[in-house]
């Protein structure tokens, strides 16, 4: 059992992250030592995984490059996450064998129920493929029933499926819209066995994060003044630490799981983009502020494209910031802007 501060903890947690000093230096590595990146596509900074790797990789990280890595399948997209192609291996056995668990059961019914539609969309990619969503034929005959905003969007909905059984993949993106092809011609042969691809899908999820609660890869650790038992990577520990400062997306894996953000990092954090404007303590998107194994505060601010500047509205301070912290943080912001290429301006 090991037994940690709330500060190791931290620093093993920042720096499995690749957020403490020095910076890595190579895409691909960042993308397989984080075990996926998010590619959501809010932009209203810069899109999240573009973010994630500009916070790890600093300005010399283009964002093309990532478009052009997933164009080319030196990527992969799978359940909106960015995978390095050889993570692939991990997910064909449970896609082998979905539905999986009781959650997908409604989902397996209305697919077998539209098999037809299926058929024709796998034809369709077969024939002319890779194809955007639109391009594809929507011949259900049950239409896909929810109380969301898949309500009706049966080819959407079918696609969801299809990629969750391994017959289909995101292959890459024409403009904003993403295109879709046969999962035999996008992912690689190999298949890892079901009950080995999630132990070591465990080991690596440990790996990423560093220290995290539940599962049994590991080693169990407690963290001074925090209740339960944690698990932690066991070569993660008893290394030095040097932190440094960063700008995080919303969704970074570091503060994603907003009670260990809260357990460890005593950071209060919310996205607040679904909440009126008037009720709004941070800002729309804002952005998490890392100081060393702390962190700080959160920087409100909005690329204004058009404009040419990146509009820095706040700079909410958890605790009042020293003249070497905030100096810290204006050279972030400012390379922030920089990276983009817009003029920094603030409110």
């Amino acid at each position: 059992m090991h037994r940690l501060s709330r500060a190791d903890a931290r620093r093993i947690a920042v720096r499995a992250q690749l957020l403490a000093a020095p910076r890595p230096t190579d895409l691909f590595d960042v993308v397989r030592r984080l075990g996926a990146v998010q590619h959501d596509p809010t932009a209203y900074v810069a899109r999240s995984a573009d973010l994630v790797l500009w916070s790890r990789l600093g300005s010399v990280y283009d964002p093309a490059k990532l478009r052009d890595a997933l164009d080319e399948q030196a990527l992969l997209e799978l359940h909106g996450m960015v995978h390095v192609p050889e993570d692939l291996a991990l997910y064909r056995a449970e896609m082998a064998a979905w539905p999986v668990d009781d959650n997908q059961e409604g989902l397996a019914v209305w697919v077998e129920a539209n098999t037809g539609c299926r058929l024709d969309i796998l034809a369709r990619l077969r024939a002319d493929g890779p194809l955007t969503a639109a391009e594809l034929p929507d011949t259900c005959v049950v239409s896909w029933r929810s109380s969301g905003w898949t309500n009706n969007r049966n080819v959407g909905r079918m696609l969801g499926a299809l990629v969750q059984r391994g017959e289909v993949a995101a292959a890459g993106r024409r403009g904003r819209e993403r295109l879709w092809d046969l999962a035999e011609r996008v992912y690689p042969d190999d298949v890892v066995p079901l009950d080995e691809a999630r132990r070591v899908r465990a080991q690596r999820r440990l790996r990423a994060l560093g220290i995290m609660r539940g599962g049994e890869a590991g080693e169990p650790a407690v963290v001074a003044g925090v209740r339960g038992e944690w698990r932690v990577d066991p070569l993660a520990l008893h290394r030095q630490f040097r932190g440094r400062t960063a700008l995080l997306s919303p969704l970074d894996h570091l503060v994603y799981d907003r009670r260990r953000m809260t357990e460890l990092f005593e950071f209060e954090y919310q996205l607040e983009m679904y909440k009126p404007a008037a009720k709004r303590r941070w800002g729309y998107w804002a952005l998490p502020i890392l100081h060393g194994d702390r962190l700080i505060g959160k920087l409100d601010a909005v690329a204004d494209r058009r404009a040419g500047e990146l509009r820095v509205a706040a700079i909410h301070e958890d605790a009042p910031f020293s003249r070497s912290v905030m100096a810290a943080v204006r050279r972030e912001i400012a390379d922030l802007g920089a990276w983009l290429r817009l003029a920094v301006v603030f409110a």
